[in-house]
């Protein structure tokens, strides 16, 4: 008899992946499928980058390496967040995993024990709270409202710790709403993790992607490079989706406890990726700032045209390129309108729901298509929202 282990029936999927499947599904019958469901990035990696990796493979670069990650990009990584986000880390400090959600899961594997309390931001990435359960802890949400323009309420978090709280997880910008965490609210959370000695987990994948100031990272403020892990990649920064490779920074009793875990699942990352990398980080083309500039160019339009359909209401992202849509005007579920919109308009983006209970009355697109293909996904939804003016006119 085949038994499964029990900790699996505690882990959940991505709404997206489902929705892509359809779209696709679709689309081999000869529909036509505008796609801003998936975080993927349309761009592609920078020139220099593509021939590094040529490069290292050409050089022999493809064989087993140090589990922690090549010593040059460590150290590249380490000068690239002080450069970028006046982080002062060494390469020590650093470990290198395929992807940035290994780089999670060997953190939250290092830190959580059964039976923890694991704090995360509802909506948000829904992988958070299904791997604390999968490891035996209790995921408590903390909501991020509309009325609050989605910045988390601190004396909500405050009255949800108790003596089994041992780690914090935030993500800003934060997918699906693209909001930035405020300084204040920043400060505040670091005070509350002095306060209850936590684990704060930042999740900074899309620290580059910002529309306007200087990003802020918790691990910065007073006291708290010792109680911060922070995970980061190249997917989303340096559209670098497909090569699998993230990052941890964190105090090195974890970057050795993480190591451990290295060693025993996935050996290394594999060493071409990892010299391209390092080409990617010096971005001599300024590749990165091109592509922020045209995600900006993306929000402004998309946003503003989602705001004219009827029962829509969008807040404009401070960052991420994610435009996340209240429908609740409209009188019908968000599963209803994702139907419709990739049923019958070809417009593939995703119920809210799948960021958690936090997004029912929502849907998230991805701003990850050219502005004419926005435009024309805009006109489609304009199209089928006839089907929901009566009850916004009511």
């Amino acid at each position: 008899m085949t038994r499964i282990a029990s900790r699996v029936s505690q882990l959940n999927g991505e709404g997206a992946l489902a929705v892509y499947s359809r779209a696709k599904e679709l689309e081999r019958q000869g529909r036509s499928i505008i796609h801003l469901e998936l975080g993927e990035p349309d761009f592609h990696p920078a020139a220099p980058v593509v021939d590094a990796l040529r490069s290292a493979v050409a050089a022999g670069r493809d064989r087993y390496c140090s589990t922690r990650g090549v010593s040059a990009l460590r150290e590249a990584i380490a000068d690239y967040l002080k450069r970028t986000r006046s982080v002062d880390a060494t390469g020590e400090q650093v470990i290198v995993a395929p992807g940035c959600k290994m780089a999670l899961s060997l953190a939250m594997m290092a830190l959580i024990e059964p039976g923890d309390e694991v704090l995360y931001p509802d909506p948000s990435f829904p992988i958070y709270p299904s791997f604390a359960r999968g490891l035996g802890a209790t995921a408590v949400s903390y909501g991020l409202e509309e009325k609050n323009k989605f910045q988390p309420d601190v004396n909500e978090i405050t009255r949800k710790i108790t003596p089994r709280t041992t780690v914090l997880i935030f993500n800003s910008p934060n997918n699906p709403t693209g909001t930035v965490f405020s300084d204040e609210v920043l400060r505040r959370l670091a005070g509350l993790a002095t306060k209850h000695d936590l684990w704060v987990m930042a999740d900074e994948i899309y620290a580059r992607i910002l529309f306007s100031g200087e990003y802020k990272s918790i691990r910065s403020l007073p006291g708290m490079a010792e109680r911060t892990v922070i995970i980061d990649g190249f997917s989303k920064s340096f559209a670098m989706t497909g090569w699998r490779l993230g990052y941890a920074v964190a105090p090195v009793e974890v970057i050795d406890a993480m190591d451990l875990l290295v060693l025993n699942t996935f050996t290394c990352a594999a060493e071409f990726t990892q010299v391209a990398a390092i080409e990617a980080l010096r971005d001599s083309t300024n590749a990165v700032e091109a592509m922020v500039a045209e995600y900006r160019k993306r929000r402004d339009l998309f946003v503003a045209g989602l705001n004219q359909i009827p029962g829509f209401r969008c807040q404009v992202p401070d960052g991420a390129f994610y435009a996340w849509v209240s429908i609740e005007d409209t009188g019908l579920s968000a599963e209803e309108v994702q139907k419709l919109l990739l049923e019958e308009a070809g417009v593939a983006g995703i119920a809210g729901a799948a960021f958690g209970l936090g997004g029912k009355n929502y849907l998230r697109f991805s701003l990850v298509s050219a502005r004419n293909l926005l435009e024309e996904a805009l006109e489609r939804v304009l199209r089928v929202s006839v089907r929901w003016r009566a009850a916004v006119s009511r």
